[in-house]
């Protein structure tokens, strides 16, 4: 909405210092800011509502160390993150931008979801919360949603990095060559040299016109990488910070690719795909990075509030659609890895189980506990040094990630 009225003020009274909200940069900076003091000082007013509310955390008994003491615990966290990201969203944004629609829309979509989740829990007193086929019902919608928008769309275009170079005067300070953008379902494969994938060619092999059929591959995948990030950051919301650390550093790491893919000069000097209006995602990414921070304020070791499924169903959907986006889901394996492995351990502990209990009588389990901080905790290692060293792991995977811009 202030960008609105900025505009207005440069434009039409060309009032001085007005035109700087025409920067991303600036507006990126004012909106990690405002989502910060939002979440620290406005956090602790929802965290006392929800400890009068007697909005608190139900453990089950896991045999862990510490859990007993966080029985009662404020939950639905969550809300002070999606408070704080969509004030300064909604106040900073071009709101009829493609990709700010599609964020607003998901973080709403998704907090919807976690929240009645978490209502069922606590005033129900249903342990299970909203029954898993209804999640999985709520993350299809969405990624049905989402990847339909991405399809047909007309704003949503790229140019890909081998169609026509641009180049740059400085002395004129022009761009000299106009890039061609055009609808694509063309991604990007990190690590490799030739690394960009239509997904429409996975359907060549039916003949001529395959390109018309590309939604039928692109929709599923969309559906599939949704589904499966938000709910490796909801196994992951299992220790006070682990969840909203490792999320917040992944996020950065996204922003730095939304940023240079928005930016037809760094994308060109980078021979990356150029995404046009990507970059307005930068700000979102800030605002929700500064939210995120913030709740770690009072989610950090000792927790005082929990974020619950309000808070991590919602950030597993922001970060997957983000990724989408930016046309780098298939980097999530590595920026994402803390969720991938939260989850593949689950899947690999229930599936070894009910084999060797089929096989020989008796199951048996590959981890002390799932998800994998449970592991450790098992293994005797304090939370708070677990969730530090999945930080420092998920700050190698977020370097890592960033340095495929040029490493392939």
């Amino acid at each position: 909405m202030l960008y609105y009225l900025f505009e207005y003020l440069d434009k039409t009274l060309d009032i001085p210092g007005t035109g700087v909200f025409q920067y991303i940069t600036f507006r990126s900076a004012l909106a990690i800011i405002l989502s910060l003091m939002i979440s620290t000082i406005y956090g602790k007013k929802i965290i006392n509502f929800l400890r009068n509310q007697q909005v608190g955390e139900t453990v089950r008994e896991l045999g862990l160390e510490g859990q007993t003491q966080k029985a009662g615990t404020p939950t639905m966290g969550g809300l002070i993150i999606i408070i704080a990201t969509l004030i300064p969203v909604l106040l900073l944004t071009k709101l009829n931008n493609i990709y700010i629609i599609l964020l607003i829309m998901t973080t709403l979509w998704m907090g919807t979801i976690g929240f009645i989740d978490d209502y069922i829990k606590i005033f129900k007193k249903d342990k299970q919360g909203l029954k898993g086929i209804f999640k999985v019902i709520g993350q299809v919608g969405l990624g049905i949603i989402v990847g339909s928008v991405l399809y047909f769309n007309p704003s949503v275009t790229v140019r890909e990095k081998s169609n026509n170079p641009i180049t740059f005067n400085q002395s004129e300070n022009t761009i000299k060559q106009t890039p061609i953008e055009e609808k694509s379902t063309v991604t990007t494969i990190p690590f490799m040299k030739n690394n960009e994938l239509d997904y429409a060619e996975l359907l060549a092999w039916t003949g001529e016109g395959y390109q018309n059929w590309a939604w039928l591959v692109f929709i599923p995948i969309v559906i599939f990488i949704i589904t499966a990030v938000s709910n490796g950051a909801n196994l992951t919301d299992g220790i006070d910070g682990l969840a909203a650390g490792t999320s917040a550093i992944s996020v950065l790491a996204l922003g730095i690719f939304t940023f240079v893919s928005g930016n037809l000069i760094l994308s060109s000097y980078l021979n990356i795909m150029y995404i046009p209006n990507s970059g307005e995602m930068t700000v979102f990414i800030s605002a929700f990075v500064g939210a995120l921070i913030g709740f770690l304020w009072y989610n950090s070791y000792p927790a005082s509030v929990f974020m619950g499924d309000t808070g991590s169903l919602t950030i597993g959907g922001i970060i997957a659609v983000l990724a989408i986006s930016v046309r780098k889901e298939m980097l999530l394996p590595v920026l994402c890895a803390i969720f991938f492995a939260e989850n593949l351990s689950v899947i690999v502990q229930v599936s070894y189980f009910k084999y060797t209990k089929k096989r020989y009588g008796e199951g048996k389990r590959i981890f002390l506990m799932s998800p994998l901080h449970h592991h450790y905790q098992k293994k005797g290692y304090h939370e708070s040094k677990i969730v530090t060293r999945f930080w420092i792991v998920a700050i190698l995977l977020a370097i890592v990630s960033i340095v495929t811009l040029k490493l392939r």
